[in-house]
């Protein structure tokens, strides 16, 4: 028996990220087709970074293989975190020996559950990971992480309104990220994941030349 889970953010109006939605067509005037539109930024919601993202001669996010974002996957189980905890190379090494060569990576904080997506404070008090920790994942070949919380500590500061800081100190899209690893962002309801390892599926809308791409993620978990 398999279990389905969904991992997704709904997309909907959001402080933080632009959302237009509108209607062409309405069926109570007699159209045969009502169509749904949506505008919103390809960094926002679930979404996946390509290396575009941070370097003009990156790999898009159509340039990603199948194998990448779709496959086996090791959870790392963080849900007893606090708010603003550091996550580093120590807390992985003892939460993640499961971890094989060429994994796909799900970070289970919860987080969505302590603060809500739709607050400042999702931002403000999250965990965060260390560079040692980028660093600790990267020696480990993992090809894809994905994340359920804000993972690097500045992006609290763009909320607030402050302009980019630099690359270096994004750790993990500067550690992970320029290294050719994969970073899928914002899953939610990691909670209901309850195996060690799970299979992934975190598939990109097909834009090209696009530096990231909303996500539908899912994960097949056995009962």
């Amino acid at each position: 028996m398999t279990k389905l889970v969904d991992l997704t953010m709904p997309l909907g109006e959001h402080f933080r990220w632009a959302f237009e939605r509108g209607r062409k067509g309405d069926h109570r005037k007699g159209d045969v087709f009502e169509v749904d539109w949506f505008r919103t930024s390809v960094h926002g919601f679930t979404h996946m970074d390509a290396q575009r993202h941070i370097m003009s001669d990156g790999f898009s996010s159509d340039d990603i293989a199948l194998e990448r974002s779709v496959g086996e996957a090791a959870v790392i189980d963080l849900s007893v975190i606090a708010p603003n905890t550091a996550v580093d190379a120590p807390m992985l090494e003892s939460r993640g020996r499961h971890l094989r060569d060429g994994d796909l990576v799900i970070m289970k904080s919860g987080w969505d559950r302590v603060r809500s997506p739709l607050t400042p404070e999702y931002w403000t008090e999250a965990p965060y990971v260390t560079r040692d920790g980028a660093e600790w994942l990267l020696d480990r070949g993992v090809t894809t992480v994905a994340f359920d919380f804000p993972q690097d500590f500045v992006t609290r500061f763009y909320v607030q309104g402050e302009a980019a800081r630099p690359l270096a100190e994004n750790v993990t899209h500067d550690v992970l990220l320029r290294n050719g690893v994969v970073l899928i962002e914002y899953l939610v309801n990691t909670t209901s994941l309850t195996n060690e390892r799970t299979y992934l599926c975190a598939l990109p809308m097909k834009l090209p030349d696009s530096n990231g791409m909303p996500v539908r993620a899912i994960a097949f978990e056995d009962r």
